[in-house]
């Protein structure tokens, strides 16, 4: 049984990873996946063995695993370099012992292979089949979202929410940029839970941000690496603070899928629609400071956008398009709400 073996910092995995790991598992029997991380890496190790795994789900002669490592001990594996090479040689011989194969894409794997005594065959070390490499994608993942699997995707979302007291056509604007850039969106889970902004409990308030997390984590992904998101958490409790004076005791994760790498607010200059279960507008405007000073006190940096229907929406897309692609003129998209 010949048993093989690949190596890296998936920082992060990409379709080349992936196509050199589908090349090694046709060069073997039993291939072995070593996720190297090192103590300074932001990505966690279990999340990258977790990209490969959901990849990879269902074959069976694949086997991942995580070799955790501080940076003081080890250097860079990145490095094609002989006295390197040795030292990493030296500790996979210790990891995988019964491995008579390496198959990498980097110059380094001769050096590895020749200090284990064992064979190596290299897998594209042009990238001519996937131009791509961590770092770039590191750099800018809207740029690279091609290359991304689907299970690294989520990670790499860009996240644009917009923010705003109640009648300000948030879950409208969230919908028009959707549909404009042809990109998923997750609406709002308090007007589903809370039927009255008037009368609800604090709890409903805890239902409310559960649920809104849990439509951010379960939202498809898709072709596009944005994700529009109609309120978050902040909102959340901004409402706790305005209707009960006291604020929700909420998990870190509730935080960390909510945040966003754009902050649209809806100034509240639009006519107050009153279907019977909002606020007032008195009580609308009130909740307007609310937001802004929970804002501010959680330290969420915000792009005002205010006038008209199609005012805001070209102020929207203007910000958009300056962060995400004002440097990347090939990257194209949908077009079809502005008019």
């Amino acid at each position: 049984m010949l048993k093989a073996f690949v190596f890296g910092k998936f920082l992060p995995f990409h379709k080349g990873h992936q196509a050199m790991i589908k090349f090694a598992l046709t060069q073997c029997d039993v291939l072995t996946v070593l996720v190297c991380c090192s103590d300074l890496e932001a990505i966690p190790a279990k999340r990258r063995q977790g990209w490969l795994e959901d990849t990879f789900r269902g074959e069976s002669r694949l086997e991942i695993r995580v070799f955790n490592y501080l940076e003081s001990e080890y250097p860079n594996s990145s490095e094609s370099s002989k006295a390197i090479s040795a030292i990493w040689s030296r500790k996979f011989s210790e990891l995988v012992p019964d491995c008579s194969l390496v198959i990498t894409s980097e110059i380094y794997g001769n050096y590895v292979a020749e200090f284990m005594g064992i064979q190596h065959i290299a897998f594209d070390e042009e990238r001519h089949q996937v131009p791509i490499s961590a770092s770039a994608i590191r750099n800018n993942p809207v740029a690279n979202w091609e290359y991304l699997p689907k299970a690294v995707k989520p990670y790499f979302q860009q996240k644009i929410i917009l923010l705003g007291t109640e009648s300000t056509g948030k879950t409208t604007l969230t919908q028009l940029l959707a549909e404009h850039y042809g990109a998923p969106f997750v609406l709002e889970a308090g007007r589903d839970l809370i039927e009255d902004s008037n009368e609800f409990a604090f709890d409903d308030l805890y239902a409310v941000a559960h649920e809104h997390a849990h439509r951010i984590i379960t939202c498809d992904v898709s072709d596009s690496p944005l994700l529009f998101i109609d309120t978050d958490v902040h909102i959340t409790q901004s409402y706790a603070s305005f209707m009960f004076g006291k604020q929700l005791d909420l998990p870190a994760d509730i935080y960390t899928c909510n945040q966003g790498q754009l902050y649209l607010y809806l100034q509240n200059d639009m006519p107050h629609v009153q279907d019977g279960t909002r606020l007032s507008e008195a009580d609308r405007n009130l909740l307007d400071t609310s937001h802004r000073a929970t804002l501010q006190r959680y330290g969420i940096a915000y792009h005002e956008i205010s006038g008209n229907w199609q005012q805001r929406l070209a102020q929207a897309i203007a910000l958009i398009d300056q962060k995400f692609f004002a440097n990347y003129p090939s990257i194209t998209y949908s077009s079809k709400a502005l008019v």
